[in-house]
């Protein structure tokens, strides 16, 4: 098992930039495949990035170029850097883990893009 526990939501300016973090409660290099996930209100979950305990990320098309995703082994930790945010990036953003075929889910921290 694993908690997920993430933060450095807020609210931002359009333009502005983030770095949500995810902190693992158990050795992230345990865990084979971490990702981002985003919910805007009421829109369904999408996939924002993801990255193996190898290193391998990846980004949605959607998002390529504006947000990066890194881990910090020693910390246990996964983020999600955001920048030039728009008002149509405001959502719920969610960690999650796969861990032996079973997904594992934060509470999210919400992002408000706004003036």
């Amino acid at each position: 098992q694993v908690q997920l526990v993430e933060s450095g939501g807020g609210l931002v300016q359009p333009g502005g930039s983030l770095r949500l973090s995810c902190a693992a409660s158990r050795s992230i290099l345990s865990i084979p495949w971490m990702g981002w996930y985003r919910q805007a209100p009421g829109k369904q979950r999408e996939l924002v990035a993801t990255i193996t305990n190898g290193g391998i990320t990846y980004s949605a098309d959607s998002m390529k170029g504006q947000v990066s995703i890194s881990r910090d082994n020693a910390k246990n930790t996964v983020y999600l850097q955001m920048n030039n945010l728009k008002p149509e990036d405001t959502a719920g953003y969610y960690c999650q883990a796969q861990l032996i075929g079973v997904d594992y889910w934060g509470k999210g921290t919400l992002v408000t893009v706004s003036s």
